[in-house]
């Protein structure tokens, strides 16, 4: 292979290349990655069948449930392929791909968590006023600009990142193509890439981040004023499914993204990355199906409707 963008190819050295139960792990991702996609479909068929879901709130859910089902359908298939076949190879063109669709998915998340606070913000605070202040029309819009605002940031990134030329050594280690590991093959000064990268991160990561804690600030304020110990505990319920969620995708994203790459190991990379890009995803569904009263009532209907044509 040569220097520069002449190369035709990289290669991803995988997940489980250094691990001894690689073929348990291996297992483990598959039957995961393969109930995250059952579990978020599922969700999506839930809120489009039942008519008491058809709700701003369910609506925000399920395009993260579609979010989260493109980002294992990114990721996963390649590991599988690579893992099976033994080759490893992945064009500029496909490694594009995948940082465009792992970012534009991220960064969309995080303006569409950011949109479901401000949904629990309006009905925790406004519930009077939730038809006004949280209309379809808004609905969309936020959504949209989740999607348009994550793509623009994919695009960018993916682009920038094949821009540099890059040294003899075209080995990936990682089990897809990342922005920040694919940087260190770079053979050219980074440092203003890295800076620009860093700002992004701050903008997609933070900026939301703020608006949540703004809108849960507000909302705690809110809770506390209640004279109800019912009322209170009906707020705490209905927000808890959603803070938990921001809780595990931030973590991961911030501690991915944002640490300069002095500070950056490729074995933590790949660990935090597992976590955010197969796990999360699944943890999704099951937290909103186990702690959300209109979910569990949904599943029910779902399951005895299920049960009633069987008999017939």
């Amino acid at each position: 292979m040569k220097n520069g963008n002449t190369t035709s190819y990289f290669i991803l050295l995988g997940l489980f290349n250094h691990t001894e139960a690689k073929l348990f792990l291996f297992v483990m991702v598959v039957t995961t990655s393969f109930a995250s996609l059952v579990g978020n479909a599922f969700m999506i068929f839930l809120i489009h069948q039942d008519a008491r879901l058809h709700t701003p709130m369910y609506f925000l859910l399920s395009q993260l449930s579609l979010m989260d089902m493109m980002l294992v359908s990114t990721i996963v298939p390649k590991m599988v392929t690579d893992y099976l076949t033994g080759d490893k190879f992945i064009s500029p063109a496909g490694c594009g791909l995948q940082i465009f669709f792992s970012i534009t998915l991220g960064g969309g998340e995080c303006f569409l968590l950011a949109a479901m606070s401000y949904d629990r913000y309006v009905a925790v605070c406004h519930p009077l006023r939730y038809p006004i202040l949280m209309n379809w029309q808004l609905c969309l819009r936020m959504t949209l600009g989740s999607w348009v605002l994550g793509a623009a940031d994919g695009l960018m990134q993916a682009a920038a990142t094949l821009s540099f030329p890059f040294c003899d050594a075209h080995e990936i280690n990682h089990f897809f193509c990342e922005a920040p590991t694919l940087v260190r093959l770079a053979c050219a000064d980074t440092f203003v890439f890295e800076y620009v990268m860093y700002i992004c991160c701050v903008l997609m990561l933070l900026v939301p981040f703020s608006l949540i804690l703004i809108s849960y600030s507000l909302i705690l304020a809110a809770i506390l004023q209640m004279r109800f110990r019912e009322a209170r505990k009906k707020a705490f319920t209905t927000c808890s499914s959603h803070l938990s969620v921001v809780g595990l995708f931030y973590g991961a994203a911030i501690f991915t993204y944002m640490q300069p790459k002095s500070y950056r190991s490729a074995h933590h990379d790949k660990v935090v990355s597992v976590f955010y890009t197969i796990f999360t995803p699944i943890l999704n569904p099951l937290i909103y199906s186990l702690r959300n009263r209109e979910v569990k009532l949904a599943l029910r209907k779902c399951l005895g409707q299920c049960s009633a044509l069987s008999h017939d």
